[in-house]
């Protein structure tokens, strides 16, 4: 689009003038740039706000990110999901401190582990004024109405079509432009074709709005099926106590802490078969209820069980918790929060 360069400045003020005002933006570090565009994939903004502040006070620069301890990394990470961005967050803030400085390039940034093209580029162009574009969803779908491109925008070759088209019309206020290229598609230019048009700024010079094509723009491939697995929880429970057990230090949500479960739907014998020596201890056995929970390419259906022993016992190799533990040291899967719920209304009732 020849005229691309026309929505430079309109952009610009558009922001200056409508942008949310959040916490990662009253102060503008690289290191709280980072940290929030690492919380923001995948997580609505209003969600992270609390997150943010949380891990601010707690982790408040490089050095502490370095040193903290794993399990309370993981922890304050609790219910953003995808937990290796919590791990590569430290892993890179370990380079950092070894190297001694704040990267301040692009291809500096993007080097660290969990780093991409796009915050690399968020937080050059945020942070240091480099002339690079940062491109996510938001801005693939701007872009794409504006000039009316009908790739598909999953592809990586069009993501660099539209990184291309960026750089020759970048300002030196870049760091307002990318923002504001963000922000227009996260408040006005949505998607699902139902943006709001007439507050764009640039609206007379998009395709899509003037072709009538913003529900077919852009082009996305449909996502491919999940896998569906099922599985049995226990909520293995004395009065007192839970509980629970560590994941495996590879594959999904390694390392976290989990309430005993298995594959497949199990029948009561086959619970008592799986817990071992716990069965001696067993009082009763409750269904609790069904709970479903999606990751990005799989769903755990999962049956939950109430399993009420008559006493905690104290022989056997296994960690029991209370449930202010839970709250307050282990961080415990999103994936189980809902079968949780059900537990504590049982266990109260």
């Amino acid at each position: 689009m020849e005229n691309l360069e026309k929505i430079v400045v309109p952009l610009i003020d558009w922001y200056q003038l409508n942008h949310r005002v959040l916490p990662w933006r009253t102060e503008k570090t690289p290191y709280r740039v980072w940290v929030s565009e690492i919380m923001l994939q995948q997580t609505r903004v209003e969600a992270v706000k609390e997150y943010f502040n949380r891990f601010m006070r707690e982790i408040p620069d490089v050095s502490s990110l370095a040193n903290i301890d794993d399990d309370k990394l993981l922890k304050l990470w609790e219910g953003l999901g995808y937990y290796n961005r919590a791990r590569n967050l430290k892993k890179a803030a370990n380079k950092i401190v070894e190297q001694g400085v704040f990267p301040n390039t692009y291809e500096e940034l993007v080097k660290l582990p969990g780093i991409g093209d796009y915050t690399a580029g968020a937080i050059a162009s945020i942070c240091y004024l480099e002339r690079v574009s940062a491109i996510d969803g938001n801005v693939l779908r701007v872009i794409s109405r504006i000039v009316g491109s009908y790739d598909n925008i999953a592809d990586n070759k069009t993501k660099e079509k539209i990184r291309e088209l960026l750089i020759p019309i970048l300002p030196e206020r870049v760091d307002l432009f990318n923002q504001a290229l963000m922000e227009l598609g996260a408040l006005i230019c949505v998607p699902n074709g139902e943006p709001n048009c007439e507050q764009c700024p640039v609206y007379d010079i998009c395709f899509a709005y003037n072709k009538h094509e913003t529900s077919n723009l852009p082009v996305k491939k449909k996502k491919e099926l999940r896998k569906i697995e099922e599985r049995t929880v226990l909520f293995i429970s004395d009065r007192d106590t839970i509980v629970l057990q560590k994941r495996e230090s590879r594959g999904l949500l390694a390392g976290m802490y989990e309430f005993p479960n298995y594959l497949n739907h199990l029948t009561e014998k086959e619970i008592l078969e799986a817990i071992g020596e716990l069965r001696e201890h067993v009082i009763r056995i409750e269904f609790l209820g069904d709970t479903k929970h999606i990751f990005s390419h799989i769903e755990w259906h999962m049956h939950n069980y109430f399993i009420v022993l008559d006493m905690l016992p104290k022989n056997l190799e296994k960690l029991w918790v209370t449930l202010s533990d839970l709250d307050h040291i282990y961080a415990v899967p999103t994936a189980f929060s809902k079968g949780r719920l059900l537990y504590e209304d049982r266990k109260e009732s």
